[in-house]
C-alpha cells in the first residue's frame, strides 16, 4: 500500500479506484486490481 500526501493523481491510474473514508484517514481501494490500494497520511 503507497503512503501519499495527496491522493488525487492516484486516483486515476484505474478507473475502478474509488476513493473511501475510513476512521479518519483517506483510502484508495479497488476491488478488480488490488494492487492499486494507497492511504492519505
Amino acid at each position: 500500500m503507497k503512503v501519499k500526501n495527496s491522493l488525487k493523481s492516484l486516483l486515476t491510474r484505474h478507473r475502478a479506484n474509488r476513493l473511501v473514508r475510513r476512521r479518519g484517514r483517506v483510502y484508495i481501494i479497488n476491488k478488480t486490481q488490488r494492487k492499486f490500494k494507497a492511504r492519505q497520511g
